[in-house]
């Protein structure tokens, strides 16, 4: 595997030649939707054939795997476009295997919603280990506000990827209600009615595990939060349930605000099977243009975290989204809005503008003129920001990275991961 960075006069077929691989492999490998449009200063995953199988007519995925000696869920890591195949086409090569040793084994877990683009999931899930959907809230009165879920969770199994429920204390309107979190913390019957609940909807619907996400916890409920994470963590391993508690991106023990002081590392940490660091919203949609994920900022969490809890015990966030501001900023007047990573390089594209990156950050960004007349910059990910984050995991000997969120698509990002990684899968 090899990153390329378009230069000026670039062409994929000529950046094909270079590597003395295939054009289309290129652009289905990095997402790109107009093959004769690159932008300078674009990155691009290459990836190295090993073994490559031209399909003959009549054959079947499984066919081939027995005949290479793999497995189906290999042939769609490699060639994750089959997922969404509606059969295989006589003449097409398919990549058996590619050149080069993995680093190891890491556990990945995505986060989505369940009106999810179906195609977009189904490309997505052969490289996660987990699924984790967003996500149960709770009433007054403890009872769980119902989602539509099933299908998620049958399709997450058929890739053998482990779905997982969330609970939060979001409400019937969709936000966070510290209000209803306290209420959960602090009524034991309320709080034993909602774990009895989550037990009982985890052995229905088929979920192996539950994400904790409880954020804007106030400061005055921090033991409370934590006898209820021992409470709920105690019942559900008793169950045979996993328990993943979400943390905001904390530098210090004592770090001040609504968002850091109840999530206690050093208390957390012995208590939940695993956690995953949130670190991402540096750059966010009210605050100043800026890396959604900076690798600098990132790394100082990571490195507290690891002197209060276990390695393997911990995901690191990592954004698949970056954010679009209007210029000059404004503080409580500009409002940047989100936007897809793939979306982002068409968007330089269209404008014909270069792509630079931040050395600090380890983060791509550029600017445009949009058609009323205004400035604007774009801050999002590619696979050099991406290997620069999990650089910090591996470096660190994390468990793994949890992806908020997969709802759009990101390619390159997800043939990265399989070109230097085996992904764990659970069952």
């Amino acid at each position: 595997m090899q990153i390329h960075v378009v230069q000026s006069g670039d062409t994929i077929t000529g950046i094909a030649r270079m590597y003395n691989v295939s054009p289309r492999k290129i652009v289905t490998d990095n997402g790109i939707l107009n093959p004769n449009v690159l932008v300078v200063g674009q990155a691009l995953l290459i990836q190295f054939p090993d073994v490559v199988h031209t399909v003959r007519p009549g054959e079947t995925l499984t066919g081939i795997a027995d005949q290479y000696n793999t497995s189906v869920l290999t042939l769609y890591q490699n060639n994750f476009y089959l997922t969404t195949a509606p059969n295989l086409i006589a003449g097409e090569q398919i990549t058996i295997s590619y050149q080069g040793e993995k680093q190891g084994d890491v556990s990945v877990n995505g986060y989505v919603y369940p009106y999810i683009d179906r195609n977009v999931l189904l490309r997505t899930l052969p490289f996660l280990t987990m699924l984790t959907i967003f996500g149960y809230g709770f009433t007054e009165d403890g009872n769980l506000i119902e989602i539509d879920d099933q299908q998620l969770i049958e399709l997450a199994r058929q890739f053998r990827v482990a779905p997982i429920m969330l609970l939060s204390s979001v409400t019937e309107d969709g936000n966070f209600s510290t209000e209803r979190a306290s209420l959960l913390f602090n009524n034991i019957a309320v709080q034993n009615r909602v774990i009895d609940d989550v037990i009982a909807k985890m052995h229905q619907k088929g979920y192996l595990g539950l994400d904790v996400d409880f954020e804007y916890v106030q400061a005055t409920d921090a033991d409370a939060f934590i006898a209820f994470l021992q409470n709920i963590t105690s019942r559900l391993n008793a169950e045979g349930f996993t328990v993943n508690v979400d943390l905001a991106p904390k530098v210090s023990a004592t770090q001040t605000g609504l968002l850091y002081e109840a999530h206690d590392y050093a208390r957390i940490g012995p208590i939940a099977n695993t956690v995953m660091l949130m670190t991402y919203e540096y750059g966010y949609t009210f605050g100043p243009p800026m890396a959604v994920a900076p690798v600098n900022q990132v790394r100082r969490v990571v490195e507290y975290a690891v002197t209060v809890i276990p390695n393997q015990k911990i995901f690191m966030g990592i954004p698949n989204y970056g954010y679009v501001w209007r210029l000059p900023y404004e503080r409580g007047t500009t409002v940047a809005a989100s936007l897809g990573n793939q979306f982002a390089v068409q968007l330089a594209a269209s404008h014909n503008t270069e792509i630079l990156f931040d050395q600090t950050a380890q983060s791509p960004y550029f600017y445009y003129t949009d058609q009323n007349g205004y400035r604007n910059v774009v801050w999002f990910e590619d696979v050099r920001s991406i290997q620069a984050k999990w650089q910090v995991i591996t470096g660190h000997d994390l468990l793994g990275a949890g992806y908020w969120n997969i709802m759009r698509p990101f390619a390159q990002n997800w043939n990265f991961i399989n070109a230097m990684f085996n992904i764990r899968k659970i069952i």
